[in-house]
C-alpha cells in the first residue's frame, strides 16, 4: 500500500472504531438507566468485560490483515464501501470478493 493508502485505511479503522464504540455507549447508557437487581448491574460489567477484549484485539491496525478486517467491520455494519474510498481498486475487489462469500 502507498502511504496514502495507508493513511484512508487508517482513518477507516478509526472511524469503524468510532462507531462501533459510539454505538456500545449509547447501549450501556440505555442497559445502565434500566438497572434494578444486582444481578443486571453484573450482567452490565460482563458485557463491558467481553467488550473491551473484543474491541481492544479487533482494532489493532496491520496492513496485511486490512482486507480481512475490512471486511469482518463492513459485514458489522461499522464502515460501507464507499468508507474505503481512495484504496486501490485490488482491495476493494478483495474486500467485495470475501463479503459475498459470506
Amino acid at each position: 500500500m502507498s502511504e496514502t493508502e495507508n493513511k484512508i485505511a487508517q482513518q477507516a479503522f478509526q472511524t469503524a472504531y468510532q462507531r462501533e464504540t459510539s454505538s456500545l455507549i449509547n447501549n450501556i447508557r440505555d442497559r445502565a438507566s434500566s438497572i434494578s437487581q444486582l444481578e443486571d448491574l453484573w450482567y452490565l460489567h460482563d458485557l463491558l468485560s467481553t467488550k473491551r477484549y473484543e474491541i481492544d484485539g479487533k482494532y489493532e491496525y496491520n496492513a496485511s490483515t486490512v482486507v480481512f478486517d475490512f471486511a469482518k467491520f463492513i459485514e458489522e455494519g461499522w464502515l460501507s464501501l464507499e468508507d474505503l474510498k481512495g484504496l486501490n481498486s485490488g482491495i476493494l475487489s478483495k474486500v467485495s470478493a470475501l463479503l459475498r462469500m459470506k
